[in-house]
């Protein structure tokens, strides 16, 4: 994977100023418990939200490093994605890399055109016969939609993950593919890489 237009720095110290931030939140949670008064949860809450947020600006970083090196495009998925978040329109979106695709996927049909917010923001618009598929990336085209991906088995907690979720993380284990993921019941964004799934923050994806 070349990351050569990546550069860490910055992000490392962002986060290690937050990380520091936290553990000083639970050094005062530790000390304050020796107050019986003191109800701890929802200090328990606030450090777990910051942690969720650290996670998520993390992500967002790794994912423009992920996707620059195999697409120019990436704007426009950040445009698109983030569009459909706000409607709440449901979208799976395969960033082909190195690996060949086609023994993981069912094929769909093909498009063979540049990819642009607008486009695939159609492709996705409930109603559309190949909203409810994958639509396959290579470099700046837009290869195919209505792809279907392996499904994987992964649970989460005691909720099994939706189909476009369980199917965005199924081909990360598969590839070496990169699955953009907008959920139709949430319109919260997130991606799948290496068999794992990260949300990402809505606005920082540029």
């Amino acid at each position: 994977m070349n990351q050569s237009n990546c550069d860490f720095s910055p992000m490392k110290q962002t986060v290690k100023d937050e990380l520091s931030q936290v553990i000083m939140s639970l050094q005062q949670s530790i000390e304050a418990m020796d107050t019986e008064a003191n109800c701890l949860l929802s200090d328990f809450e606030k450090i777990k939200e910051k942690f969720i947020t650290i996670e998520m600006q993390a992500a967002t970083f790794y994912l423009n490093c992920y996707l620059s090196p195999f697409t120019e495009k990436y704007p426009e998925l950040s445009n698109c994605v983030q569009n459909m978040s706000k409607r709440r329109h449901g979208g799976l979106i395969v960033i082909q890399r190195e690996d060949a695709l086609d023994s993981f996927l069912k094929p769909g049909i093909h498009i063979g055109a540049d990819l642009t917010h607008s486009l695939l923001e159609s492709i996705f618009f409930p109603g559309n016969p190949l909203h409810d598929g994958a639509v396959l990336v290579s470099h700046n085209k837009i290869v195919s939609a209505a792809n279907v991906l392996p499904l994987s088995d992964i649970y989460t907690g005691e909720k099994k993950l939706g189909t476009r979720h369980r199917a965005a993380i199924g081909l990360s284990e598969r590839s070496d593919a990169l699955i953009m993921v907008v959920s139709e019941e949430t319109g919260r964004i997130s991606f799948a890489f290496n068999g794992n799934l990260h949300p990402i923050t809505p606005h920082g994806i540029l």
